[in-house]
């Protein structure tokens, strides 16, 4: 095919002629680029090259009074609130099993109430490889549509007992400061795995075991349900064989759901894959108690969860629905300042043709997933609803290119579901995102996620009163240091000790900090904040928690409807939760907070800003009472 015509294919199918550079030049994309894109959208160039027609042609961009909007709350409009950020694996406490868990989840809305929050915000809660449970970023899940097993509280199951020998194993797996999630899972498996049988034993005679719930949860998880049970039975068969636990390793046979070795491998481990069902079915089960409990203790949003961008290549998601997923490229980012060579985050994106079908919708049933349990959901690189950049297999990032998504159909996916589950949005949209997309966004009431550091222009810091109504403020998130080793540099030298970026952009980036720390400090300032007197990158640790306490009012007085206060910075977190562009190099995902919830209260930073944020935004609780019941009673 000609260079002309592959042109105008990838015109047709959406792919951008250009990707952004490090130095913000816009660089063409070769032929060979649009050619492997194509293929990897599933196009068949030979007949594509014969029917002009053929193919998903570029949507047109809608106009503002084109685009639906989502939920918003009614009380929002006279109030603004603040909640708690965190992840829930990183919760230590006295009775979990060395991961936080939903038990821990629901005595921390008890905590977060009491304090005056509103929500709780948390990591991905998406199904992970049971198989290999050292795959743990929850940005890499095997299905957006399920839940993490890990995070069942066993001792919280009907029928548990425990003995000494596994609280011997319990105070190994709690006493750890990276989550060991081989030994959690191995611990975790084997006691529900001897809770299944006495379950089905008792369940017609114990209302406590009433299966009745489970049979109609399995009813409603479908053909979805089932694949992934059946995906993660085969998966641990296929890992004790050393075969792997993701499906591209394994024999051909058993790469397609729809195989016949795959029907005659279900037919033989029925009690397998029921057995999936239900840890699926007790995880529902306890993440609904914690939703609910959050709502019952007075937070008007509850529960606040996140959505990863894409799934694994080779986990349950792709295995069951191959049809759906782009299969010969990744998602990732262009090349840019903070990541010269690009990103490939190898994850497996919806094809533009499939996401948003009318009756399948693989997107709606994906944020349906999670709206079940919250009051909020927030949109990991939200500029996926407008498009993706596409990495080929084999390729580096610097020979990837953008794609068009349906961006009106995604919008209006959102806000028939949003407005379904009474549930609002938030869309993070950081890094190199299209210039109009913000004002999209905004007429589609979905919030911006504005950070304090990326918050600034030409003259500095923005003053708290420029920052939008429609937005979550924070001060740092799971990709970013506590602000406290932002304010030291440490996240600049992560990024040299990794190899990230080479040493004569990290001198200019340090460089960079020392400007904007002053600047910082200026719009503090101005703002009325008192500052201790030495404030430089050494400063005494005392000083670092004034600082902290300041820029958290710093971002309450802003109009945003909502603050997230992170809890790593409470608890004065040392090492960070995540580094991006590392693997092998850093243990991401896997340090634990260094505060156990029991201790939680004594933490200095806990009192001061929780402090902070009630004096700057109070709740009016006679309101606050009555949405709680509405919410309840909606559910």
């Amino acid at each position: 095919m000609r260079p002309a015509e592959i042109e105008r294919l990838a015109r047709r199918h959406g792919i951008s002629p250009t990707r952004p550079s490090p130095d913000n030049r816009e660089v063409a994309i070769s032929s060979a680029t649009k050619r492997k894109l194509l293929s990897a959208l599933k196009v068949d160039l030979s007949a594509a090259a014969e029917r002009e027609t053929a193919g998903t042609r570029q949507e047109p961009k809608p106009t503002l009074k084109e685009i639906p909007r989502s939920y918003l709350p009614d009380f929002l409009s006279g109030t603004r609130v603040w909640g708690i950020s965190l992840q829930l694996y990183e919760l230590r406490s006295a009775r979990n099993w060395g991961i936080g868990d939903f038990e821990d989840l629901s005595t921390m809305t008890d905590l977060a109430g009491s304090l005056g929050a509103d929500f709780i915000g948390l990591n991905p809660l998406h199904a992970p490889f049971l198989a290999d449970p050292d795959r743990c970023s929850p940005y890499e899940p095997s299905s957006r549509q399920h839940l993490n097993p890990l995070h069942i509280a066993v001792d919280r199951v009907p029928g548990f007992a425990g003995n000494a020998d596994l609280e011997r194993q319990l105070q190994r797996l709690r006493r750890t400061e990276l989550v060991d999630y081989a030994g959690v899972a191995r611990t975790k498996l084997e006691a529900l795995r001897d809770l299944w049988p006495e379950w089905r034993a008792r369940a017609a005679t114990d209302k406590a075991y009433d299966p009745r719930d489970f049979d109609a949860f399995v009813a409603q998880g479908g053909d979805s349900l089932r694949r992934h049970a059946l995906f993660e039975c085969l998966s641990l068969s296929m890992a004790a064989r050393g075969a792997g636990a993701g499906w591209q390793k394994w024999p051909s046979h058993f790469q397609r759901h729809d195989s016949a070795a795959v029907a005659e491998f279900e037919h033989e481990h029925e009690d397998d894959v029921r057995f999936q069902m239900w840890l699926q079915w007790l995880a529902h089960r306890q993440l609904m108690r914690a939703a609910a409990r959050a709502l019952k203790v007075g937070m008007r949003i509850g529960l606040y969860l996140d959505l990863a961008v894409g799934e694994a290549v080779d986990g349950s998601a792709t295995w069951s629905e191959p049809d759906v997923y782009i299969s010969e490229a990744t998602v990732g980012s262009p090349p840019d300042p903070f990541a010269v060579d690009g990103q490939d985050w190898h994850l497996a994106g919806y094809l533009p043709s499939m996401i948003a079908s009318e009756k399948t919708s693989p997107f709606r049933r994906m944020v349906s997933a999670a709206m079940r349990y919250a009051g909020a959901i927030r949109i990991d690189h939200v500029p996926a609803l407008r498009r993706l950049f596409l990495v080929p297999l084999g390729a580096s990032p610097e020979g990837g290119g953008y794609v068009r998504y349906p961006q009106d159909r995604l919008l209006r996916i959102l806000a028939e579901t949003s407005a379904e589950h009474r549930c609002l949005v938030i869309g993070e949209a950081l890094g190199m995102i299209p210039e109009d997309l913000p004002d999209d966004l905004a007429a589609a009431r979905i919030l911006s996620y504005r950070i304090l550091s990326y918050e600034q222009d030409d003259d500095g810091f923005k003053p708290a009163a420029a920052y939008p109504i429609l937005a979550l403020a924070c001060i740092s998130t799971h990709d970013h240091q506590t602000l406290a080793g932002w304010w030291r540099g440490a996240d600049i030298q992560d990024r040299r000790e990794h190899g990230i970026v080479p040493p004569d952009l990290t001198e200019k980036h340090l460089e960079h900090r020392k400007h904007e720390r002053r600047r910082l400090k200026a719009a503090l300032r101005a703002a009325g904040f008192g500052l201790p007197q030495r404030l430089d990158a050494r400063a005494s640790r005392e000083a670092l928690r004034q600082l902290t306490v300041n820029a958290y009012r710093f971002i309450a007085r802003t109009p945003s409807l909502l603050v997230a206060v992170r809890l790593a910075d409470l608890t004065d977190e040392k090492t960070p939760t995540n580094i991006p562009g590392t693997s092998d190099s850093y243990p991401n995902w896997k340090p634990k907070l260094s505060v156990s919830l029991e201790d939680m209260m004594s933490s200095p930073l806990v009192q001061r800003v929780t402090e902070a944020m009630r004096a700057e935004r109070p709740q009016n609780q006679v309101a606050r009472e009555r949405i709680g019941r509405r919410r309840i009673l909606n559910r």
